[in-house]
Parts: structure tokens; C-alpha cells; sequence
């Protein structure tokens, strides 16, 4: 009888193991829905829907669901995203454990990413009965972004067991890398403070959050720390393309920050000429580009010390 049953345990522990193909899939989830949440938590903010629900979980006592109205549907929306999220880092982290081959530091990461977006449910709360002081609603959308590096990690850790490593780039190019990381978190904190002294500081309704600090100042110094990211990013790219028959990835990997970069940069222009008139949704595309930059830029950086071997050298 015991022998007889080990064959029928063995397809129900072959059914519990994910493919490294299918983990990299459920990593590939896991980073748009980090990256689709930064969007919705920055519609709530420019629309002024931060308080359109009172409450959490629920959107009033007794009532989960919003009463029919703009700011309030908003919100609620952004929690079901919120929602979804967690699910999804849930069964990265669930996944993570059940994948053959993965290491023990990828596990620690998924499981790292599950953490922080189940981190913002109680930030959340904290930040609406607190009336939105724009300390925690900074802090909710750097969580954010720093569980998105952790998503990407994820993910190029899911694509490394598919297809391979090589060794890692020269130290200058590591170095210069480990530089830029610095520069654009620095980036995505400076244009966070911008955001949170100017117009649109998260009211809801005529109820008006106040401003961090001053506008024009804040701008001053996002301007500055984007001029430091841009130096540091061209010695990266002068590099790449010096050694382009080496590493013709990184050239492209250059070539698409830099389009990112561009576009940011121009909707920020945009954005700041047209300051007295300038729609929400604009700024929203502004915050929306500043995580896909930073998300590229952890990438990045990141396959400086692990590259991915080429297309099928796996």
C-alpha cells in the first residue's frame, strides 16, 4: 500500500514546482502591477481624491463600497489595484519558493517585494487618518518605487535562470553604474518633494492639503539632481558605446533610458511652462515616466554585475 502510493505523490510534488519559464512569467505580473500601482496611487493624489474614502478598509463605516462620486471612486479603485497587487507579490513570493533552481537571495527578494506591498495597505490607512501629511504620502509613494527596484531584481534574477549569465562588467563600468543608482534615487526623491509643492498637493474635494515647502525652489534643485543624473548617465553611455562589439545590450539598454529620459523631460518642460494651466493628467504621465526610468535604471545597473547571457546560449 505504501508503495503504491508513492507514485501518486510523486505527480502531486512535480504539480507543486514551477518552471523557471513560469516564474518568470508571474515576476513579469508581479513588476507591471508595481508599476501600475505607482499610476493609480499618483491619479489619487492629482485628482485630489486622497480622502474621497474616509475610512479603511471600507470607504465609510459600515459601507465598503464608495457612494457614486468622483473622488471616492478614484480612491476605491486605486484599492482594488492595491488589492490585486498584493495577490500578485503574494504568489511571487509563494512562487519564488516552488521554483527549481532559484536562489536563496531571489527567494529573500520576493518575498521582500510581497512585505512592502502589503506595507502600504496599513501606510495607507495611517496616511488618510492622518489626513494626508504629505511626509506619509511621500513615503507611500517611495515605498512604492523601492518595492518596484525589488520587483525588477526579481525579475532579472527569473531571467538569468532562463537563459544564463555572464561574467560581471569591468569595475569602472560597475562603479559608474553603482553611481547612477544613486543619482536616480535621488532623482525620483527630488521630483517626489517638487510634486509636493506644487498645485496639485492631493486635496479632496475643498478640502486642501498643504504644500510641502515652495514650488520654484524645489523645482531648482530637481533640475540639479536631473543635470547629476544626465553626467553620470553619459559616462555610462560613452563607455557603452566604446566597447559596443563587447557588450552591444548595454547600448541598448543606454539607448532606452535615454529615450525614457527624453520623453520625461520633455513632458516636465511642459509641465512647468504651463504651470498656471496645466492638467493633472500630464502630471501624471510626468510621475508615470519617472518610474518606468527608474525601474529601467535598477535593471540596468543591476545586469552590470549580472548580465544575461546572449539569446540562445542558454
Amino acid at each position: 500500500m505504501h508503495a503504491e502510493s508513492v507514485p501518486q505523490a510523486l505527480p502531486r510534488r512535480r504539480a507543486l514546482v514551477l518552471s523557471p519559464q513560469a516564474f518568470r512569467r508571474l515576476a513579469m505580473a508581479a513588476t507591471g502591477m508595481l508599476v501600475l500601482i505607482v499610476a493609480t496611487g499618483a491619479t489619487v493624489r492629482l485628482t485630489g481624491s486622497g480622502l474621497g474614502c474616509e475610512h479603511w478598509p471600507g470607504c465609510q463605516p459600515g459601507d465598503p463600497f464608495p457612494a457614486r462620486g468622483y473622488h471616492s471612486d478614484i480612491e476605491f479603485s486605486n484599492r482594488l489595484v492595491a488589492f490585486l497587487t498584493v495577490l500578485t507579490t503574494l504568489a511571487l513570493a509563494i512562487g519564488a519558493l516552488r521554483t527549481r533552481g532559484l536562489g536563496r537571495g531571489t527567494k529573500i527578494l520576493a518575498a521582500l517585494v510581497f512585505a512592502g506591498t502589503l506595507g502600504q495597505a496599513p501606510l495607507g490607512a495611517i496616511t488618510v487618518y492622518y489626513h494626508l501629511n504629505p511626509w506619509l504620502v511621500i513615503s507611500h509613494l517611495l515605498l512604492s518605487l523601492a518595492v518596484l527596484g525589488l520587483g525588477v531584481l526579481v525579475l532579472l534574477s527569473a531571467t538569468l535562470l532562463v537563459r544564463g549569465g555572464d561574467p560581471p562588467l569591468p569595475a569602472i563600468a560597475r562603479t559608474d553604474g553603482a553611481v547612477l543608482l544613486a543619482a536616480v534615487g535621488a532623482l525620483v526623491v527630488s521630483g517626489t518633494l517638487a510634486t509636493a509643492a506644487g498645485k496639485f498637493p492631493g486635496n479632496s474635494g475643498d478640502t486642501r492639503v498643504r504644500r510641502l515647502g515652495s514650488f520654484e525652489p524645489a523645482v531648482a534643485v530637481h533640475v540639479r539632481v536631473v543635470a547629476a543624473f544626465g553626467i553620470v548617465f553619459l559616462v555610462l553611455a560613452i563607455w557603452a558605446w566604446l566597447h559596443r562589439f563587447r557588450y552591444p545590450w548595454l547600448v541598448r539598454g543606454c539607448a532606452g533610458l535615454l529615450a525614457i529620459l527624453a520623453v520625461q523631460m520633455i513632458v516636465g518642460e511642459v509641465q512647468y511652462r504651463t504651470y498656471a494651466t496645466v492638467s493633472w493628467y500630464v502630471v501624471l504621465v510626468h510621475v508615470a515616466l519617472a518610474a518606468s526610468l527608474f525601474a529601467w535604471t535598477v535593471g540596468l545597473t543591476a545586469r552590470l554585475w549580472r548580465p544575461l547571457a546572449p539569446t540562445g546560449r542558454a
